[in-house]
């Protein structure tokens, strides 16, 4: 009961439910609904089900529910249950172990998914069911299971918190953001994985450098190099953040070998999976990462960079239609545009990346360098730059 407790106050908070407004949604006593959400009274089965549809739980509430037996019939009419959640029970509860290969290959799948998800999907929405996920293997670490399966639920609980401390990275949320990573951290080091604790470094050194400390990203970058396994995704991206905390400071010798580097390590892998998991690197990846780092430093050379990634990520110009990526590339043509003092372009792209609702707030920080720049020159623009830019956080 506790578990479940925990878990479906987690999830009211998080969608924005006091115990009260729920119990009016779902047409509960108000008293009843706080003895179970204080663990005090067991959830019915329909209960945890319609507490699932009101807060969009993915089948998680009613998985906690599903840990102690009972006897239940089959679903009225308008009831629900998430078949996922319930089909991971019930093959885990059939395993040898408490846990089993198939609830941990699911898992590992949901993760990757997720993943897949980074470059479309909104950072809140991946957030929540991220801490669903989470809250399926914080249950599942006190079962019994072999020691292999112990390294594996390590290890995709570790990929899980790196993947929750990037989010909230995202969302400017920093003290979420360290939690996640030390998390993230210890469970590679239980897990023996260093690919995990190499993105953890590449991972903070994101955070130094969207907070301006270029140094402490380089020291981090080259952390998680010495970490990650040769031939890894993480080699490659820790090498490239180094890239990126260079060009900001104008270390132009440095941040040319870093690319040359990276496009060099790039060439060697093998791509598996889909090229858009946010932990395996794809060529798409080097073109982005070139565009940044060269619009960082001020080289023209970005402009082309910049054109051609949007042409190939985002043809339709409609702002509305585009990914992050594709912002992204729309600031780093801004970025250099006005660095060579074409500020009419350079406006027109920048409101066109901040209308687009895909700027991340981990981010604004460079669409808002275009718009200080705007009104430092008192150019026209400058006013409706600054709106489009306000306009962010009300989205």
């Amino acid at each position: 009961m506790r578990d479940f407790a925990d878990l479906a106050r987690r999830a009211l908070r998080d969608s924005g439910y006091s115990m009260k407004a729920a119990a009016r949604a779902l047409n509960y006593d108000p008293a009843h609904l706080s003895r179970v959400l204080n663990g005090k009274q067991k959830p019915s089965a329909k209960l945890a089900s319609s507490l699932d549809s009101l807060v969009g739980a993915d089948g998680a509430l009613a998985a906690a529910v599903s840990e102690e037996p009972a006897v239940v019939g089959p679903l009225a009419m308008g009831e629900t249950a998430d078949d996922e959640f319930h089909a991971w029970e019930l093959t885990r509860r059939i395993q040898a172990t408490d846990v089993g290969s198939e609830t941990l290959d699911r898992l590992e799948n949901a993760f990757d998914e997720l993943a897949t998800a980074y470059p479309v999907a909104s950072p809140q929405q991946l957030l929540r069911q991220v801490r669903l996920h989470l809250s399926y293997v914080t249950r599942l670490v006190d079962g019994k299971k072999t020691l292999g399966e112990h390294r594996r639920l390590l290890a995709v609980g570790g990929w899980l918190s790196l993947f929750a401390a990037t989010l909230h990275i995202d969302l400017k949320q920093g003290k979420p953001a360290a939690a996640c990573l030390h998390t993230a951290t210890s469970l590679a080091r239980e897990a023996g994985e260093p690919e995990i604790e190499a993105w953890c470094f590449e991972t903070e050194a994101w955070r130094g450098l969207t907070a301006g400390d270029y140094r402490r990203s380089v020291e981090l970058s080259r952390a998680a190099q010495d970490l990650a396994p040769s031939g890894s995704s993480a080699l490659v991206q820790s090498t490239a953040q180094e890239g990126r905390a260079l060009a900001r400071p104008g270390q132009s010798r440095e941040t040319y070998s870093a690319i040359d580097k990276v496009q060099e390590l790039a060439s060697r892998l093998t791509l598996s999976g889909s090229p858009g998991h946010h932990y395996r690197y794809d060529p798409a990846k080097f073109l982005a990462y070139a565009t940044t780092t060269l619009a960082w430093l001020g080289d023209v050379a970005a402009e082309p960079y910049a054109r051609e990634l949007i042409a190939r990520l985002g043809p339709s110009n409609d702002v509305t239609e585009w990914p992050r990526r594709v912002a992204s590339a729309t600031i780093d043509l801004a970025l250099v545009l006005m660095k060579n003092g074409r500020m009419d372009e350079a406006c027109d792209a920048a409101q066109k990346a901040i209308l687009s609702g895909r700027v991340v707030p981990s981010n604004h920080w460079r669409a808002l360098e275009i718009v200080q720049e705007a009104e430092t020159r008192k150019l026209p623009e400058a006013s409706d730059l600054r709106s489009a830019y306000q306009g962010i956080f009300e989205m």
